[in-house]
């Protein structure tokens, strides 16, 4: 194999800036990842780019992580935390990970925090933990929101009988395969249409200017890591009222993506500023937040309400696309997000109701009837729910399962056939998709709705039977390399 050769051209066509980034990144991939193919190698270096702070302490890549990563200006307004933080309820305490625990006490700190609360799911995260919730005070923290803005589940209920999914499995395997594109920095030649694109803030915002032509040949993607799209088998018992279906089986169409390049570059890209106008304490830097009175704090609302809106645009061209081909309509559709921030009104804050902003990072909106999907893993049932609008967690609950293994872990302990026995066990066949993302990274899902049965009911089941995700080879990931992709 040829040794890898990367230009400076190269580098910034996919958005390196110019400096001395440019040299020290050819320089490290050159020397360490020199029998490497060259688009494993530039796929690499777009996460770098998008997320630096998640490869700091890469052995490898944080060379190149520390030239993207913001620096902190001397006159940006130095802050302390409070003594003693906010009280925060946790649900499912015994499955969640101290590294969680203490991220969630340091943001009950914040002098802006005001309300908060820890999911069963949780493990540890930038900024917030994965499965944290807090509610501020007129202001917004952009990795309280996370990388991944508005990433979200979709279901679509088909009244098609499950058998077909086994006596047809090529056809529906088919159609998910022609549907979508997995893969960080994956992008389509022929882009889909959206009035999302057509947003006034892609011309007003020059970040957002910068953003749009990738976003749009991002739009319908699904990307990596724990993105999927997935065909199964719903069941629902008995009718809900909410829900709206008949109690019978169904087959299920269930996706989970964000907004891809688009919400990681706004993440960073605010996070940078946030830093700068806020010092605080190490262990709270990226906690460092944006008030709504600012015109970055604004800049950044609608920019990360527009992230949003274009994650939504992407799983219903998915949905659109496969349900054209089955020549059925879906007799109802359920969708909810998380990675988001949402302006709500809370009782019993400063002994009245409020409006607050609630950070849901890795949660899963639970107001009064809300519905939403609650994922297990490519082998584990998931699970349609409804809110019970319970205070004490914010009105929210879990995202999924939680992993309870990092990446690099599951790579190192986690064999192929351990893998294959556990998919033929469940008989679920898989497109794509790699150890890291095994069923044996999850935590039981139902431990974990067993921890949660005051914030949510359970009107309906999803079991995997088709599952695609990214599967690409993951041999380029430095050994302290977590399980943020998608956080």
């Amino acid at each position: 194999m040829s040794k890898l050769k990367i230009t400076g051209k190269e580098l910034r066509a996919i958005g390196f800036p110019e400096g001395p980034v440019i040299s020290i990144a050819m320089n490290v991939m050159q020397k360490n990842y020199k029998h490497h193919g060259k688009e494993e190698v530039m796929e690499l270096l777009q996460k770098v780019l998008a997320s630096p702070i998640e490869y700091k302490d890469n052995a490898v890549l944080a060379l190149i992580a520390e030239q993207l990563l913001p620096k902190p200006l001397t006159d940006g307004a130095e802050v302390s935390l409070n003594q003693s933080g906010i009280q925060f309820n946790v649900f499912g305490q015994e499955h969640i990970e101290e590294g969680a625990m203490q991220q969630m006490y340091t943001a009950a700190k914040l002098p802006i925090s005001v309300a908060g609360a820890l999911m069963p799911d949780a493990h540890s995260g930038y900024g917030l933990p994965i499965g944290g919730v807090l509610a501020t005070d007129n202001a917004v923290i952009p990795y309280g929101v996370g990388v991944d803005i508005g990433c979200r589940m979709c279901l679509s209920i088909f009244d098609i009988d499950p058998k077909e999914l086994t006596q047809k499995e090529s056809y529906f395997a088919r159609e998910i395969n022609e549907a979508t594109l997995f893969g960080s920095g994956g992008q389509f030649d022929q882009a889909s249409n959206h009035e999302v694109m057509e947003s006034e803030l892609f011309q007003q915002l020059p970040l957002l200017k910068n953003l749009h032509g990738r976003a749009w040949k991002q739009l319908g993607s699904s990307g990596s890591g724990n993105h999927f799209v997935e065909f199964g088998v719903v069941e629902i018992a008995e009718k809900d009222e909410v829900l709206g279906v008949e109690a019978g089986k169904y087959v299920g169409l269930l996706s989970h993506s964000g907004s891809r390049a688009l919400g990681a570059n706004i993440a960073n890209h605010y996070t940078k500023i946030a830093i700068s106008k806020r010092r605080l304490p190490h262990d709270a830097k990226n906690l460092a937040w944006l008030s709504l009175d600012e015109e970055e704090g604004m800049e950044y609302w609608l920019a990360m309400n527009l992230a949003g809106e274009y994650a939504s645009a992407c799983h219903h061209i998915i949905h659109a696309k496969i349900a054209k081909q089955l020549g059925r309509k879906p007799l109802t559709m359920v969708e909810n997000h998380h990675n988001f921030a949402w302006k709500e009104v809370l009782s019993g804050v400063e002994g009245r109701s409020k409006e607050v902003i609630v950070h849901r990072k890795g949660a899963t909106p639970a107001g009064k009837d809300v519905l939403g999907i609650i994922p297990g893993s490519m082998t584990a049932d998931g699970f349609i729910v409804k809110g019970k609008g319970e205070t004490a967690a914010v009105n929210s609950a879990s995202h999924g399962a939680g992993r309870k293994m990092s990446r690099s872990k599951a790579m190192a302990s986690v064999t192929d056939k351990q893998f294959k026995d556990e998919l033929k066990k469940f008989g679920v066949k898989l497109l794509g998709g790699g150890l890291d993302e095994s069923p044996f990274v999850y935590k039981d899902i139902d431990l974990v709705m067993q921890s949660q049965k005051a914030l949510v009911d359970i009107v309906g089941k999803f079991t995997p039977k088709i599952v695609k995700m990214d599967g690409a080879k993951h041999r380029s990931w430095g050994k302290k390399r977590e399980e943020v992709i998608g956080e």
